[in-house]
């Protein structure tokens, strides 16, 4: 993540932090670069490097009808400074600043096969204790990694996979040798 994505991200969070806003300001920028990601002639609109930042602004005048006053004039301080082709990437960051100040963690749960629901309440009851704080985990069948698990949680990977170790350990040996 670029240092700019978050700069930006953190100063949105901020002025909805202050003005009590966090919440419609999270489900605004959330549903907007969700049509984003939906439709074609957004994100070319927002990603293309060559169109004049006031054209794009104006564009996002129309489009932002009903989005929180905060929101829009992010989108719009974006456009005039030719960041819209990263508003994914300044989302993403703002939502884990969001999930952090809710004292919630998000992880990506990845087993060889489906684990019982106990199993998983198990795994995340220690991350919890671990964390101190709410973990919500969307789970993953890999059957690649043989067995264990793998736990990514924002840009913080735990590989403890069989698949982890066997590849650890053939670097080891390469580097050995």
């Amino acid at each position: 993540m670029a240092v700019a994505d978050r700069m930006y991200a953190r100063a949105l969070f901020q002025a909805a932090k202050e003005q009590g806003r966090l919440q419609p300001v999270r489900e605004d920028l959330s549903d907007f670069v969700a049509s984003a990601r939906d439709v074609p002639e957004l994100a070319s609109l927002l990603q293309n490097p060559k169109l004049d930042p006031r054209a794009k602004v104006a564009a996002l005048e129309d489009i932002l009808g009903g989005v929180d006053e905060l929101v829009r004039n992010f989108l719009r301080l974006l456009a005039e400074k030719g960041r819209t082709g990263q508003l994914e990437e300044i989302s993403r960051e703002f939502e884990g600043l969001v999930t952090e100040e809710e004292g919630r963690l998000e992880v990506e749960l990845t087993t060889a096969y489906e684990l019982t629901d106990d199993e998983a309440q198990s795994i995340l009851r220690g991350i919890e204790q671990a964390s101190g704080r709410r973990v919500e985990a969307t789970r993953r069948v890999d059957p690649e990694i043989i067995g264990g698990i793998i736990l990514q949680a924002g840009s913080l990977r735990a590989d403890g996979s069989v698949r982890g170790r066997l590849e650890r350990l053939r670097h080891e040996l390469r580097t050995k040798s």
